[in-house]
């Protein structure tokens, strides 16, 4: 089936919002990180290859996807709009201060509470560091004008490879009214969903943990 839509948009620019939300038009179902961690570890090998640029099975990766956002699959946004020429590209922002202290808050944190006892959440914190802090970041994340630097260059990256019909830039406080007319779709009677604030990040963080402690 191949994927529809490639999100470009950085961790924290909603894009948990954005996969709701594509989700609710018709595009199951959305790849994002909480889906790789929830139901598929063994893809943490496939994006270490891609980000070392090695060849990788898409079609297997994103099998019963239509839709990929967030990291790690942002990541390969240049590869993945190559690979599906028929896609459309969203490229999610928000204004970059709040962007780098919601990610310091949520998943930067979170990914180094992922230490301890507990071998399988140690290796998913050093896999996010691989693909993220490191990665994209040359581990200088909490160097908030180089983290901001990156992030608007990306941004720029994006804007500058992808032809305007087939990109949008899109702000989750747009609502559904943009994403609907680029996606050629009806605007639901619900809504447009906004979640995965700060504090729903950090309770289930929180729930992660107590059930980590339950099984010791």
């Amino acid at each position: 089936m191949g994927l529809d839509i490639v999100g470009a948009g950085f961790g924290r620019t909603g894009t948990l919002s954005l996969k709701t939300g594509l989700e609710l038009l018709g595009f199951k179902r959305c790849y994002h990180m909480l889906e790789l961690v929830r139901h598929h570890a063994g893809h943490r090998p496939l994006w270490s290859a891609a980000r070392r640029g090695e060849a990788v099975d898409w079609d297997v990766l994103f099998e019963g996807y239509r839709a990929a956002v967030d990291w790690p699959a942002c990541n390969s946004w240049e590869r993945l709009a190559a690979y599906y020429p028929r896609s459309k590209v969203i490229l999610s922002l928000r204004d970059p201060d709040r962007w780098h202290a919601s990610v310091l808050n949520t998943i930067y944190a979170g990914s180094k509470a992922r230490r301890g006892d507990d071998p399988e959440q140690e290796e998913v914190g050093h896999w996010i560091d691989e693909i993220i802090w490191d990665g994209v970041f040359d581990g200088r994340f909490e160097d908030k004008d180089y983290a901001i630097g990156v992030y608007l260059a990306h941004a720029e990256r994006v804007k500058s490879a992808i032809p305007p019909e087939r990109l949008l830039v899109f702000e989750p406080a747009d609502g559904w009214a943009p994403l609907c007319e680029f996606l050629e779709r009806d605007i639901p009677d619900a809504p447009f969903p906004h979640v995965n604030s700060t504090e729903e990040f950090r309770e289930r963080a929180r729930a992660r943990n107590r059930r980590s402690e339950g099984a010791d």
